[in-house]
């Protein structure tokens, strides 16, 4: 059931520790239409995204977006969530929805237009179950998702996308035998759907293609600039697009008052993109104490992506790619934690995304988790909600509990300070508001 917040709700404690949701009131919408009147949500402890305590406050809401902080008046609609937690709606910096069918057959014509659509907005509808209201996709959808989604079509996180990256010849992101002519790489594109990449092979043409993706609605730019896990004819120590052709997206970024963010692994890769310009690395695996001091120094970001290496170190069938990436992954896990710690040391600020691929991305939460175990509970959740909405350039309006801000929140059954395995599984975000809807509501 999903909609505006009903005239009163009421969680009671079952036997097994289950909860059930009752309702009374008119049927719950999700149709894109007004937001909600007046409404209060109490008891709940509540964690704003800030990084300070838990706090027993009164949320109101009204047109939806958060009103107050405090005891409320008691005017208008009342959700009783004693027992439970609240946080901010969470945020995925790293998503790929455009991955959500197998890879291989996916790039190969095996699944049809109907199926890959299908499964994208299936993978849309899990992650706003997840508790995730808001994404930022880098790379696999084309504008035609982030509207359907918009629109209120499909049930789906808010999207902020890259639509294709961008990859140099032969480089990270192509996906075609090697008998197929680079030319014939687009033909895999499905327009208004899915687009993984573009292939340059020099700056002019790295030009053409950025102008081309933000035609297409792109509100931000990707670049491959080192070779990745899941790669077809690439190695994880290959460096790609010289520092001058980077610059050239970074110039095209900024004229539309927008950045770069590249795909990186190993550190001269991150090195040339940072020195080009750019405002955010991914993954950074091989990240080292030189190049995180000059990070810190121009305030570029970072995102790691723990959830995917374990996704492929456990599952790799799963993804629909071949045993042999698993030999790829062995050791990164172990690389990205030092890389953790290295850019926490240097100062950087470090967001949080999953990089999940393939039909099994149900656990985008399980990023959380994995990076509470290195850090703290706090701490991931801080990443997950107010810093990736600065990394997202959305400070301030999601990310926090904080009047003026966005009525996402989500209530879950249990408290993940204490237990922050709870992220990993989806029931236990048993109450999802996006903007003052209802979008998923277990009773």
């Amino acid at each position: 059931m999903t909609g505006s917040l009903p005239q009163f709700i009421h969680w009671k404690r079952q036997f097994g520790g289950s909860l059930l949701l009752r309702t009374w009131s008119q049927p719950a919408r999700n149709d894109g239409g007004s937001a909600m009147g007046p409404a209060h949500v109490v008891g709940a402890a509540v964690i704003d995204g800030s990084g300070r305590d838990p706090s027993n406050l009164d949320i109101s809401i009204e047109n939806g977006r958060v009103t107050g902080l405090g005891v409320s008046s008691g005017h208008g609609e009342r959700l009783d969530a004693e027992g439970l937690t609240m946080t901010p709606g969470l945020i995925d910096a790293h998503v790929h929805l455009g991955l959500s069918s197998p890879i291989q057959p996916h790039f190969s014509f095996r699944i049809s237009a109907a199926e890959i659509a299908a499964d994208i907005f299936a993978t849309a509808g899990a992650t706003l179950d997840a508790g995730f209201t808001t994404v930022r996709d880098t790379g696999g959808i084309d504008g035609g998702v982030v509207n359907a989604i918009a629109k209120g079509k499909v049930r789906g996180p808010r999207t902020l996308s890259c639509g294709p990256v961008q990859c140099q010849i032969g480089g990270h992101g192509y996906y075609g035998a090697e008998w197929e002519p680079t030319e014939l790489w687009s033909s895999h594109h499905i327009p208004g759907l899915c687009a993984l990449s573009m292939m340059a092979g020099n700056a002019d043409e790295l030009r053409h293609n950025v102008r081309e993706a933000f035609r297409r609605g792109a509100s931000f730019l990707k670049l491959c600039v080192t070779g990745g896990v899941v790669g077809a004819h690439d190695r994880l120590s290959d460096t790609q697009f010289t520092a001058e052709e980077i610059a050239v997206a970074v110039q095209e970024a900024a004229a539309r008052n927008t950045y770069v963010t590249v795909h990186a692994h190993n550190n001269e890769g991150i090195r040339n993109a940072v020195e080009a310009g750019v405002r955010c690395v991914e993954h950074g695996t091989s990240l080292d104490e030189s190049t995180a001091a000059l990070m810190a120094a121009r305030k570029v970001a970072l995102v790691p992506t723990f959830a995917v290496v374990e996704q492929l170190l456990n599952d790799t069938a799963g993804a629909g790619l071949a045993e042999s990436t698993r030999d790829r992954v062995e050791g990164v896990r172990e690389q990205m934690t030092k890389a953790l710690a290295v850019a926490k040391h240097a100062g950087v600020r470090i967001g949080l995304g999953s990089d999940l691929i393939g039909p099994a991305q149900g656990r985008r939460g399980k990023e959380l988790s994995l990076r509470a175990a290195l850090e703290t509970p706090m701490e991931a959740i801080v990443a997950a909600t107010r810093t990736n909405a600065e990394i997202l350039g959305l400070s301030g309006q999601v990310g926090v509990i904080a009047p003026g801000a966005q009525a996402d929140l989500v209530l879950w059954n249990g408290n993940p300070l204490e237990d922050p395995e709870l992220f990993s599984d989806p029931n236990n975000a048993v109450l999802v508001i996006q903007a003052g809807h209802i979008v998923k509501d277990l009773r």
